[in-house]
């Protein structure tokens, strides 16, 4: 299952050099991951008050080329990997068609106390299992 997610490049995202501040590139992929949940029909302050949420537990990530200042970017994100208790997604951010960024990224539920909890059945039963 694959997502598309928009993003324009503001002057509060860039550094001094005038290119897209490298935590940015993970704020990104956090809001394309939040919008590709939403489109899923997960609500997330339900789960929160269900005493479930979802958290990072990992990130590879490659600076490949800079984006700058009201650049139209594209976040697109795969899910790569599904279990029970896990999401393992390649997220890339496009400027057209060049590559300008790329994560792997992990994705776990935790529960009351952060003990870790199994990601939702409605989560698990919209998505293919085991993939990759």
């Amino acid at each position: 299952m694959s997502h598309v997610f928009p993003i324009r490049v503001y002057y509060e995202d860039t550094d001094m050099a005038g290119i897209v501040y490298y935590a940015n590139y993970l704020r990104y992929i956090e809001r394309a991951r939040s919008d590709w949940v939403r489109d899923l029909g997960i609500d997330q302050l339900e789960m929160k008050a269900d005493g479930v949420v979802f958290a990072v537990r990992r990130v590879e990530a490659d600076y490949i080329a800079p984006a700058v200042f009201d650049d139209v970017l594209e976040v697109r994100t795969e899910m790569t990997q599904l279990t029970p208790a896990r999401m393992v997604m390649w997220q890339c951010i496009y400027k057209e068609e060049q590559l300008l960024f790329e994560a792997k990224v992990t994705i776990v539920c935790i529960g009351t106390g952060g003990k870790p909890s199994r990601l939702p059945a409605k989560l698990r039963s919209e998505l293919p299992a085991n993939q990759g």
